[in-house]
This record gives structure tokens, C-alpha cells and sequence, in this order.
């Protein structure tokens, strides 16, 4: 008979890890170049969002809310991958481990229902202008926002919860973080139940929104047909971030999800580590530089934030249409 400790293992031992020599040095330099890049184009983001007023309207919380969401993900990725770069035992404890996978699930989830929101938003200002401002309260973005962060908190509660009750008979994570089918397939008993209650919670938690968004833009595109060029043209530059950002988060979590349900020795470790990492950081960059660069209400209010203080002023407050 095993032990309880067999049973249930500290610490897992993420296997993917290998001793690059010297290169670690360099890899290190490369994702903390990264994780910055991420924290300080987000942060960047959200500033000009809370104090620019004229940038207090749904569209913008919303996308503020994206940036948000994106340093919460990251946060429980990179300091502790950072960590494993330059060490040469790499071992996760077993609260931690269930931890990262709690926060990197509801990272994936709340994206998904800040991006379903974001389209009603636009799917309402384009399809429905003459009742955007009595739909779009900032009752009903309390509302929305509040349901994209509880909703992901309990469906990915409800998972995890299933997968900490279970006794463990191995130890060994053959991916560079914690993914809870990883866990689940160490399990000493039957895990049908984690099974199925975790594909109902995927199509609830995943396909769901990415349903909604796409029937929302297909509303949109029918209404863009019979309009004007030039409303064409203001649907289309509001509407194109969103829609690069939804492709590019989509991607990369079917490959996320894709690859925990592959059998791993089967896949090249590269591929796997390709995989984990676009998930964790393509979004995160992607979002601030979309928005950022592609918005001329944020862009606009960027470059006059750069002129000023290169003019040793402050930014003052100036007035923004809404796209």
C-alpha cells in the first residue's frame, strides 16, 4: 500500500526544463526583457485610460480592463519561469502549483469575456447608435465587468476544486508550468467526473464567447454592407483591434488547449514550450500595441503625453469623440 505521501506529492517536477549552460544567461535577459515590455505597455495603457477623462467610456474600460487582465496572467508565469531559467532543480510546490493554474485559468477565461463584451459594445455602437448610451450605462458596464471577472472565477473554482481532491501517484509535469489536465492524468482513481464537468465548463467558459463574437461581427459585417464607404471606414477602425485581438487570443489558446490534451511524449519539447509561451505572451503584448497604436483616441492622447513631457509639461485633459 502507498503512503500518504505517494499519494500526495509536496512537489511536482517540471521535466521540460534543460541545463542550457551559459545560455540560460542569455534566455533570462530575453523573457525579463519580455515580461517588461509586457508590464510597462500595460501599465501604459491603463494609466492613460483612468487619467485621461475624456477616455471614460465603455470601449475604454473595457480595453482597460484587457491591460488589467493581461498583468494578472502574467504575473503568475514569468516570475516564477524566470526563476527556473537560471536554476537547476525545478520544483513547484503543490499549493503554488494548483495556484498558477487557478490564476492562469481565469486569465484565459475573464480574455475571453472581456473580448465578448467588447464586441457587444461595438455590436450595439454600430448596429444600434441611437440607443448606445441608454444601453450602455455605466450601471451596465458595472454590470459586465463584474460578470466577466465572477464567472471565470467560479466556473475555473469549480475545476480546480475537483482536481485538489484527488490522491496523486506520480509527481512529474512534463510542460514548463502547471496545467490542471497535467495533474489530472497523475491521479491514482477514475477522473470521469474531472472529465466531464471540465468540457461542459470549456464550452461554457470558451466557446460560448468565441460563438458570441463571432455572430456579433457577422451582424456588424451585414450592417457595414449596406452602409456608406465612409461608415464602412470609421466601422472598420474601430472594430479591427478587436478583431486581431480576438484571432490572436483564440490561436493561441486552441494550441494551448490542443496541447494538454495530446499525449506529450508524443510532441517535440520544443513545440511544447513554443506553445505554453505564445499563450503567455503574444496576447499580453499584442493588446497594448493593437489598442495603443491602432485607436486614434489612445494614440492621440499617447503622442501628445510624449510632446508634452518632452516639453516638461502635463498632459492636459482634452476632449475625444467617442469612434
Amino acid at each position: 500500500m502507498k503512503s500518504n505521501s505517494s499519494l500526495n506529492p509536496l512537489y511536482f517536477q517540471l521535466t521540460l526544463f534543460s541545463d542550457y549552460g551559459p545560455l540560460r544567461y542569455l534566455f533570462f535577459s530575453l523573457c525579463l526583457l519580455i515580461y517588461m515590455t509586457i508590464i510597462s505597455a500595460n501599465a501604459f495603457i491603463i494609466l492613460t485610460v483612468c487619467l485621461e477623462k475624456s477616455l471614460h467610456q465603455p470601449m475604454y474600460i473595457f480595453i482597460c480592463c484587457l491591460s488589467l487582465n493581461s498583468l494578472y496572467g502574467s504575473a503568475s508565469f514569468f516570475p516564477r519561469f524566470l526563476m527556473d531559467i537560471l536554476s537547476d532543480t525545478h520544483l513547484i510546490s503543490r499549493p503554488f502549483c494548483f495556484i498558477q493554474i487557478y490564476v492562469i485559468y481565469t486569465y484565459a477565461s475573464c480574455e475571453l469575456t472581456i473580448l465578448g463584451i467588447m464586441a457587444y459594445d461595438r455590436f450595439v455602437a454600430i448596429c444600434q447608435p441611437l440607443h448606445y448610451h441608454s444601453k450602455m450605462t455605466f450601471r451596465m458596464v458595472q454590470h459586465l465587468v463584474s460578470f466577466a471577472v465572477l464567472y471565470p472565477a467560479f466556473a475555473c473554482g469549480l475545476c480546480l476544486y475537483l482536481s485538489v481532491r484527488l490522491p496523486l501517484c506520480g509527481d512529474k509535469l512534463q510542460r514548463i508550468l502547471c496545467s490542471n489536465w497535467s495533474v489530472v492524468k497523475l491521479s491514482c482513481v477514475d477522473t470521469t467526473v474531472n472529465d466531464i464537468v471540465g468540457r461542459i465548463l470549456t464550452v461554457a467558459t470558451i466557446f460560448l464567447p468565441l460563438f458570441f463574437v463571432l455572430y456579433t461581427y457577422l451582424r456588424i459585417l451585414l450592417v457595414c454592407r449596406r452602409g456608406s464607404s465612409e461608415f464602412r471606414g470609421k466601422a472598420l477602425q474601430t472594430c479591427l483591434p478587436h478583431i486581431v485581438t480576438f484571432v490572436t487570443f483564440s490561436f493561441s489558446l486552441f494550441c494551448e488547449l490542443s496541447l494538454s490534451r495530446l499525449e506529450v511524449d508524443e510532441v517535440n519539447p520544443f513545440v511544447i514550450v513554443v506553445l505554453s509561451l505564445e499563450f503567455l505572451i503574444i496576447p499580453p503584448i499584442n493588446n497594448p500595441l493593437v489598442y495603443g497604436l491602432n485607436l486614434p483616441q489612445i494614440r492621440g492622447v499617447l503622442f501628445r503625453f510624449f510632446r508634452n513631457t518632452q516639453n516638461g509639461s502635463c498632459i492636459k485633459p482634452q476632449h475625444i469623440q467617442n469612434p
